[in-house]
């Protein structure tokens, strides 16, 4: 390749920020793959965020882009998969095999698409120290020149209208989105850096503790904890309200505090939803100890692996290819402890990223914790996004 910006270059970055600031422009946050796309002539190169080539993972994307885009050029943007409900990360991670024959057939089933939203270089221009307006003015005319753009390739959306944007986080959800990037129209491309900001859905959840993983320090100390929830209760039922008798509230200081008469407490239905594991190595060590009393054996456990049924455990995560080689093993405990917890979106009926952990809930009986307290955003057509 002969560009004015080449490979590696690593793609600027946002900073988390509670509200959207005024004064720039809105950009909705797409959930998939990051990569910059490098074309010259009929070479393609798509690169991942920390730079590793992911080009022989799509070629439908390759014969898109080559379709679409000038003869040389460097863009920024996001490879998605859309599914029937949305953006679909699970099916994005699948495309990414080593084996060329599976990469060929996937790329006939789940094929991707790239939605653009910087340019980095146009011809023998490299375009890094021009203002993001210019930049974003320019894939513009760049993108509506090309041919079977609508097809495979995209331009995202963009406004300068606070309201508007407010209405997007709101509203694009209900497709899959991420939340929104708010970027400076006067800024340059600055790799690696955080050079824009980004506002993600924040919600909080009260969860079963039904385990935790050691630390890869050693068994003393706490490396996430396992997250559960019940199906949503039965209208019909007369227990739809009531929990479980017999669970007593846990001692204020004590998260693993005890159960009326050492009672074995029924964990049937309860599904495995996320981690979460952002603790001080200090207060890691602690939970072994506070958690001590709640350890049973993994055959008494709800997520044993003869008797979950149907239900998501954490052993599911070994049918995935990127969790191949891991120890799923965990540490099974008595699921009568609550935690709250901040998340910010579902994909299927997980966490789509690990949860913040807020704090422990003595006061809530384990089985009040259901799929029905998570928010469930109107579903929006994808097309309604792209336009």
């Amino acid at each position: 390749m002969d560009l004015p910006v080449l490979p590696p270059v690593k793609p600027m970055l946002a900073r988390a920020v509670a509200e959207i600031p005024p004064g720039l422009v809105y950009e909705p946050k797409w959930d998939g793959f990051r990569a910059l796309v490098f074309r010259d002539g009929d070479d393609v190169e798509i690169t991942s965020r920390t730079t590793k080539s992911m080009t022989r993972y799509f070629p439908e994307l390759v014969a898109a882009l080559r379709a679409a885009l000038p003869a040389r050029c460097v863009l920024d943007g996001e490879i998605i998969v859309a599914g029937e409900d949305g953006l679909d990360f699970e099916a994005l991670q699948q495309r990414v095999h080593p084996a060329a024959s599976r990469v060929a057939r996937l790329a006939a089933q789940t094929p991707v698409s790239f939605v653009a939203f910087d340019l980095l270089a146009v011809g023998d221009r490299a375009l890094l120290d021009e203002p993001f307006a210019r930049r974003r003015a320019q894939l513009a005319e760049l993108l509506r020149s090309g041919d079977g753009v609508g097809a495979r390739v995209h331009l995202t959306p963009a406004t300068d209208d606070l309201e508007l944007a407010r209405r997007w986080f709101d509203q694009f959800e209900g497709a899959g989105l991420d939340g929104i990037i708010a970027k400076p129209p006067t800024g340059g491309y600055e790799p690696d850096r955080r050079a824009m900001f980004k506002i993600k859905h924040e919600r909080t959840a009260d969860c079963v503790v039904a385990g935790y993983r050691p630390h890869k320090t050693g068994a003393d100390a706490v490396g996430s904890l396992l997250l559960g929830l019940y199906p949503d209760p039965d209208p019909d039922s007369e227990d739809a309200n009531v929990g479980i008798a017999g669970i007593a509230g846990h001692a204020a200081g004590d998260p693993a505090g005890s159960t009326a008469g050492g009672a074995a407490v029924d964990g049937e239905g309860l599904a495995a939803v996320g981690v979460t594991s952002a603790f001080a190595m200090a207060r890691r060590r602690e939970l072994v100890s506070e958690l001590a009393a709640l350890v049973i054996p993994l055959e008494e456990h709800p997520w044993a692996p003869a008797g979950a049924g149907g239900t998501r455990t954490p052993w599911d995560a070994g049918e995935s290819r990127w969790a191949a080689g891991r120890d799923l093993s965990f540490v099974p405990l008595r699921p009568v402890l609550v935690a709250e917890v901040r998340y910010d979106h579902m994909e299927g009926p997980r966490f789509r990223h690990t949860t913040q952990f807020v704090r422990f809930r003595p006061d809530r009986d384990p089985h009040s914790c259901t799929f029905a307290q998570l928010e469930r955003p109107v579903r929006v057509d994808l097309t309604d996004v792209l336009g």
